[in-house]
């Protein structure tokens, strides 16, 4: 039984008639990527207000690793919700922040006395890591790597490190941030080479002890789902050992059980100092967080860390049915098996169509990116995005990515039945032939071609 139904075209004229009416009302940079407007959303599915069902392989920009509308989260959320919403923690507290806490740093990769601390967006757990890094060490400095995504307000923007769109015409940022290469299998560098540039700037660019934290996601999001080598991880790790350095695992989007572990760090070799977590750990409810080293957490000043609305006790209840879910449906080895059935087709399209110049990833956070030929490894945005249409037009939603936008990424919920995945891949391998099957697809990886 398919689980895709369209009873128009996609867009249908109730979500273009929604559109146009956000035209005249909403700022111009918030631009729509999937021009359908949503009216329900279950499991791996949504329905729009055309009444066309699509299959998600977004996620929410990977906030729905739980699907959406989990009868567990919305039930919390709704019994939590009839308590009290709000108080603010630090000034009249609460349990589930604290059970949260427990929960959650049970389940973190580091080893000692840890504690958390609880915020609203991803782009915060950043910029609270580095404040607690800053008052750790003494030091003002940090690092982070090319391809890197960590945010967009102030300090997590400088760190973000793809200029457009999210950089352009927003400087100027915030200083003592410094950049090196990121380890790339396909494009290079190697991790020798991108382990000597991180040692190289602390000549070139900034002294190891002015450093107070290196912020690494072990998997690049927004940077084209690039997954850090286990050598080079160690290698940062031995680095921040030799100089007293805060390591920061940026697990925004690859926690909550996406690539098969419940956090990516744990299939590593080495333990970070702090992980920050956000997006599916509330089911799309605003909500993350800072877990680490206790000595590290306890190291600002008293008040010096909060907000009027951090660790909101309705999305810290969504977050403890998220676990629940998590454990009692299996989704880290969920997310193994569904990852393991993409990958065989995906490396199936890659010997049949010379345009997919890479397959990467771990579990179920995987890519294909999209070249004009396999050799000179151009990179091919416009048939990125050709694709993406196309598979929209046949019901299944996917999500570009990497620093040249020719990367195609999979944050599916990791409740998506077999049935349901199996129609997906049918539809996203249709989109790929149907994007290189004429003239109009063969331009598209003519010269020049830029998004």
């Amino acid at each position: 039984m398919r689980s895709i139904e369209l009873k128009t075209s996609v867009p249908g004229p109730r979500s273009l008639e929604v559109l146009r009416r956000k035209q005249l009302v909403v700022a111009d940079p918030l631009s729509i990527y999937a021009p359908v407007v949503v009216e329900s959303g279950r499991g791996a599915t949504i329905t729009d207000l055309d009444g066309n069902t699509l299959i998600d392989f977004m996620g929410g920009v990977g906030c729905l690793n739980v699907g959406h509308c989990h009868p567990r989260v919305v039930a919390a959320i709704q019994e939590q919700a009839e308590q009290f919403l709000h108080t603010d923690f630090s000034i009249v507290p609460y349990e589930v922040y604290v059970t949260l806490a427990e929960r959650l740093l049970a389940l973190a990769p580091i080893s000692g006395p840890t504690k958390a601390a609880f915020f609203n967006a991803g782009t915060e757990a950043v910029e609270n890591a580095i404040k607690f890094a800053r008052a750790y060490t003494k030091r003002p400095a940090v690092i982070a790597f090319e391809g890197g995504f960590h945010g967009r307000t102030l300090l997590s923007l400088t760190l973000t490190s793809k200029v457009h769109p999210y950089k352009a015409g927003l400087g100027p940022f915030a200083p003592e941030v410094y950049r090196v290469p990121f380890p790339n299998d396909f494009r290079g560098p190697d991790v020798a080479s991108a382990l000597e540039a991180l040692e190289r700037a602390f000549v070139t660019q900034v002294p190891p002890e002015q450093v107070a934290a290196i912020v690494i996601e072990p998997v690049q999001g927004e940077g084209g789902f690039l997954v850090c080598p286990r050598e080079f991880m160690a290698g940062v790790r031995r680095l921040c050992d030799e100089h007293g350095i805060v390591l920061v695992a940026d697990e925004v989007q690859t926690g909550i059980a996406r690539t098969g572990r419940f956090f990516a760090m744990e299939h590593y070799t080495v333990e970070p100092d702090l992980i920050t977590v956000a997006k599916s750990i509330a089911a799309g409810l605003p909500l993350s967080g800072v877990l680490g080293r206790a000595e590290i957490m306890d190291a600002p000043d008293d008040s010096a860390i909060g907000g009027t609305y951090v660790g909101n006790p309705v999305a810290q209840a969504a977050a403890l049915a998220v676990l629940d879910v998590v454990e009692e449906e299996g989704l880290c080895e969920r997310a193994a098996a569904i990852g393991e059935t993409i990958r065989a087709r995906m490396h199936e399209w890659q010997s049949r169509f010379d345009t997919i110049g890479d397959v990467r990833g771990v579990g179920a956070m995987l890519a294909v990116e999209l070249v004009r030929d396999r050799e000179a490894k151009e990179p091919a945005p416009k048939l990125a995005s050709a694709v993406a249409e196309s598979a929209l037009e046949r019901g299944l939603l996917l999500l570009k990515a990497g620093v040249y936008s020719n990367a195609i990424r999979v944050l599916v919920p990791l409740v998506i039945t077999d049935g349901e995945l199996d129609e997906a891949l049918d539809v996203w391998e249709d989109a790929f032939e149907d994007a290189l099957s004429d003239g109009a697809g063969r331009a598209r990886l003519g010269s020049g071609d830029q998004d």
